[in-house]
C-alpha cells in the first residue's frame, strides 16, 4: 500500500466542496495511516484489550461507506461485507462490522473494497443535492447530514489510526 495523495481542502469553498473535501481529506489520511505496511503490520493493535488493527479499520470504513452512501442515501439492497459483531442485532445494517480481521485478508484486498466503496459514494453523491433525503429509522436524513457523520466517523477512526501507527512503527502526524 503507498503513500495517497492527500490535498488540504480548500478555505473559501461553497459548502458541498467544503464537505465533501473534507470526507476526501480524512479518507485519505486513513490510506496514509496504512501505507506502506505489511500485512502483518497492518493486524497489529495499538494497545491491549483494543482490538484495533489498520486492517480492521479499512474493512470497518468500507462497510460504513457502503451502508451511509448504498444502503441510506442510495436505498440499495446490498449485502454487508462483514457480518455484525458477536453479542446483538446490527441496528445500522451492517456499519459495525469489518473490525475482525480473517486469517487470509490482506491489505490490498481491504483496500481495494475500500476504493470500490468509495467510488460508488461519489458517484451515489453527485447525483443528489445535499438538502435530498433518504428515510432512514423511520425519518428522513439529509446527503448534507450524511456528509457531517461520515467526516466524524473518519477524523475519529483517523485518531485510533495514528495510534496504531505509532505503535507498529513510531511513525506519527500526517
Amino acid at each position: 500500500m503507498s503513500t495517497a495523495e492527500r490535498p488540504m481542502p480548500p478555505l473559501d469553498a461553497d459548502e458541498r466542496t467544503t464537505l465533501a473535501s473534507w470526507l476526501d481529506f480524512y479518507r485519505a489520511t486513513l490510506v496514509q495511516k496504512c501505507a506502506d505496511l505489511s500485512d502483518e503490520a497492518l493486524r497489529e493493535t495499538s494497545a491491549a484489550p483494543s482490538p484495533i488493527t489498520l486492517l480492521g479499520l479499512l474493512q470497518h470504513l468500507a462497510e460504513v461507506e457502503r451502508n451511509w452512501f448504498r444502503r441510506v442515501l442510495a436505498q440499495e439492497d446490498v449485502p454487508p461485507f462483514f457480518p455484525p459483531p458477536a453479542g446483538g442485532a446490527d441496528g445500522n445494517q451492517g456499519s459495525e462490522g469489518g473490525w475482525q480481521v480473517a486469517e487470509d485478508a490482506t491489505g490490498a484486498q481491504a483496500l481495494a473494497r475500500w476504493e470500490g466503496e468509495v467510488a460508488v459514494a461519489r458517484v451515489n453523491c453527485a447525483a443528489r443535492a445535499l438538502d435530498d433525503t433518504s428515510p432512514f429509522m423511520g425519518a428522513q436524513v439529509t446527503l448534507r447530514w450524511i456528509y457531517t457523520h461520515m467526516i466524524g466517523e473518519y477524523a475519529r477512526h483517523c485518531g485510533h489510526a495514528d495510534l496504531v501507527r505509532e505503535r507498529v512503527d513510531g511513525r506519527t502526524g500526517v
